[in-house]
């Protein structure tokens, strides 16, 4: 599928969630990343009905690479996020603050796998300006739990211990606590030639929960996205390149300025439904129980 140039690239919307996933501990890991891992970038996010997805993903894979790291095509991304007792990071995101952050903790792969062991990264993820930077360390389980539930230094490398502390400020200065979690299985491509450096990753079965806050827990979620709809995100390091923009324009894909984190807090009634929030009442079945699969 091909699409005319257009005269100039749309401005990115909002700043980005790029990332490299790293893969289990055994003989299927991957690349282990650094103590530290920090990213700058700027995204465009878009609402795409999945019966557009294979059209989509033909344009995609002739002018990208899909992910390495995605084997058999995708992989489960689970996140659990903190906040006040009065949704301070949540208000922050709705009223469009120039500098504001969250914390999560995510683990990429098979719920059922999840042990105390198993390797998630901790995260800040801040937005300043039209820039979002997000930092994280990659920490075994249990300690990522005491670190943000127990409130207490854990080991940790030399590299990682600025933003731990910052971390644990944010956590005991703020009253944090888990409010919901998001999971959905994400399909990632990556740039090439003239385009590296871009990432466009499509999100499918957006779901979430605001209970049974282990992230292994064998736990009923639900659609906090209608499930014919994904979430296509393109994160680039400058600016989206003519041809995504024109992609979206030629199958009159929407701009949205949804997150999944203040869409979940607004599925389950912890604050009223914002101008951003994805309707689901034109589709029976999005408020439908369904078992958690990461």
């Amino acid at each position: 599928m091909r699409f005319r140039r257009r005269p100039r690239a749309r401005e990115p919307e909002e700043a980005a969630d790029p990332h490299v996933p790293p893969g289990p501990v055994g003989p299927n890991a991957l690349r282990a990343p650094s103590p530290l891992h920090a990213f700058n970038r700027y995204e465009i996010k878009y609402l795409v009905g999945e019966a557009q997805v294979p059209q989509i993903r033909e344009e995609l894979r002739r002018r990208m690479d899909p992910d390495a790291h995605a084997r058999h095509g995708g992989y489960d991304v689970i996140s659990l996020y903190y906040d006040s007792a009065g949704l301070r990071f949540y208000w922050e995101k709705i009223e469009g603050l120039r500098f504001r952050r969250k914390l999560r903790l995510r683990n990429y792969g098979d719920r059922a796998a999840i042990t105390d062991d198993s390797p998630v990264f901790v995260e800040i993820k801040q937005r300043v300006n039209r820039v979002t930077q997000k930092r994280r360390v990659r920490l075994p389980y249990h300690l990522a739990r005491r670190l943000c539930d127990g409130r207490e230094m854990v080991p940790h490398e030399p590299a990682q211990r600025a933003f731990l502390e910052e971390v644990l400020a944010l956590i005991v200065e703020n009253d944090l606590r888990p409010v919901a979690t998001t999971g959905y299985q994400r399909e990632p491509f990556v740039g090439r030639g003239v385009d590296l450096g871009l990432r466009v990753t499509l999100d499918h079965r957006i779901r979430g929960r605001d209970r049974d806050f282990h992230l292994g827990a064998e736990a009923e979620n639900r659609f906090i996205v209608p499930p014919h709809l994904a979430i296509m995100e393109v994160k680039a390091n400058e600016r989206v390149p003519y041809w995504v923009t024109d992609m979206a324009a030629a199958l009159n894909l929407s701009v949205v300025r949804v997150s999944k984190y203040c869409q979940s807090v607004e599925a389950f009634g912890k604050a009223p439904r914002s101008v951003f929030h994805i309707p689901d009442d034109h589709l029976e079945d999005a408020s439908r129980p369904v078992r958690s699969h990461g």
